[in-house]
């Protein structure tokens, strides 16, 4: 299926990567200050931008299946992958590989 909208799927792997970005401070940054450091705020912050970007990436796979178009099971994949630590940048390489 040829992509009819490059700059929106653009948009979606920039997002994926800032999403994931997030995860990464939240667990390498956040959590250690939290647990280590006795700062809960960290978390509270972090984990507040986190869970925004998250929803805000679901919202833009779940788009990204019309406007792009997405298959529907890649666009599910995608916000499985951005579950798990690395899961974005991992899975950007499927993103990439739809974008020629």
């Amino acid at each position: 299926m040829p992509i009819q909208n490059p700059r929106f799927l653009k948009l979606l792997r920039v997002f994926s990567m800032i999403e994931g970005t997030s995860t990464l401070i939240l667990f390498g940054i956040a959590m250690p200050l939290k647990y280590m450091a006795g700062m809960p705020m960290a978390v509270r912050i972090v984990g507040s931008l986190h869970g925004f970007l998250f929803v805000g990436l679901a919202i833009l796979f779940a788009m990204a299946v019309r406007m792009v178009p997405l298959p529907a099971g890649l666009a599910f994949r995608g916000i499985l992958a951005s579950i798990m630590p690395f899961g974005p940048f991992v899975f950007d390489r499927r993103l990439k590989d739809l974008s020629g």
